[in-house]
């Protein structure tokens, strides 16, 4: 059964592991598990953590909010950098078409290829630079994630510091959302705060997506999305991707995919069947192998079958693997 997954972080680990590819590697996803999955198309993130390009914080400054606000200019700078050369990274793995319109993704669906979809997590590297959208858009870039753990020039991440998470979009993410629409660009609320999330709706023209998000009432993390979020997402014609990673999923780390499926069935419940999509994050976190579970993309079937056993219709099956995402792709892209 042919699927769509919105966010893995594999080109990102391959950044740093010389001598590994798409072809060959020991990650989560990689080409011979892709095809075994039937994957149709895979969102690549080109991921940054800004602050590891500060030489002037330390180790542990590096994974603090309150750090985030002293990031000098330039580690910003390079940051991007690092994202235009994950991008060119994609383009020349084996294996993968590189698509970039609608029109690349239908041509391509009777064919059978692996599609890969080029994506930033990470919107502050843009820096308060809006043209930098244009050479993203250029260089194949058609999804962004606007925050990621820290605050940047956009607006601010989920934390669980309810002071943060009602601070919306800043003047200049107001302007990328804007920008984003006008250029065809999936503007990806993961990571956002809930006022930066609300903004987004209130301001963006087209469909939002949250790439790869769970269920809060299921798994009380405020990277998740609260029921009123999985409502509006739904009703503007937006997609959440479910997260494989197991803080997201439940209190505790012991997890099958039933727990996958039970996030899967709540918010169809709550946010309607055109909501739903995968967002695995795979090569984004700790991915240690437990049974009944997808250690690795090959394990994708067993998902399949989780959701049949909670009642999930073929239908709607349908629609998370597939359908929901390219409906997604005709209303915000050229």
């Amino acid at each position: 059964m042919s699927y769509i997954d919105m966010h893995c972080d594999t080109i990102s680990c391959l950044m740093e592991r010389e001598g590994e590819s798409l072809f060959h590697n020991h990650l989560c996803v990689n080409l011979k598990g892709m095809k075994e999955a039937q994957t149709i198309i895979q969102f690549f993130a080109c991921f940054v953590h800004a602050a590891s390009y500060d030489d002037r914080l330390t180790k542990e400054q590096r994974g603090k909010a309150k750090f985030f606000h002293c990031i000098h200019e330039e580690a910003w700078d390079q940051a991007y950098k690092a994202v235009l050369a994950m991008a060119d990274r994609i383009d020349k793995e084996q294996g993968i078409i590189v698509a970039k319109t609608y029109k690349d993704v239908q041509e391509n669906l009777c064919k059978k290829n692996i599609l890969a979809w080029k994506t930033v997590e990470e919107g502050g590297v843009l820096n308060l630079k809006l043209d930098r959208l244009n050479e993203l858009y250029n260089r194949g870039i058609r999804l962004v994630t606007l925050t990621w753990n820290f605050p940047n020039c956009i607006g601010y991440p989920n934390s669980t510091d309810s002071s943060i998470m009602q601070k919306g979009l800043t003047k200049f993410g107001i302007e990328t959302v804007e920008k984003m629409n006008e250029l065809g660009m999936m503007i990806d609320v993961s990571h956002l705060s809930d006022g930066g999330f609300y903004d987004c709706i209130r301001y963006s023209k087209k469909p939002v997506c949250a790439s790869h998000s769970n269920a809060r009432v299921l798994c009380q993390h405020p990277r998740n999305l609260s029921d009123e979020m999985l409502k509006q997402l739904g009703e503007k014609g937006g997609v959440a991707g479910l997260n494989f990673c197991t803080y997201f999923l439940k209190e505790d780390e012991k997890v099958t995919v039933d727990n996958i499926a039970e996030h899967a069935a709540y918010m169809i419940e709550k946010g309607g069947e055109d909501l739903v999509a995968i967002g695995s994050d795979f090569d984004g976190f700790d991915n240690p192998y437990r049974p009944n579970w997808v250690n690795r993309v090959e394990d994708m079937p067993l998902l399949w079958e989780a959701f049949r056993r909670r009642g999930i219709s073929e239908r709607q099956i349908d629609k998370i693997m597939l359908k929901n995402v390219l409906r997604f792709m005709k209303d915000t892209i050229f």
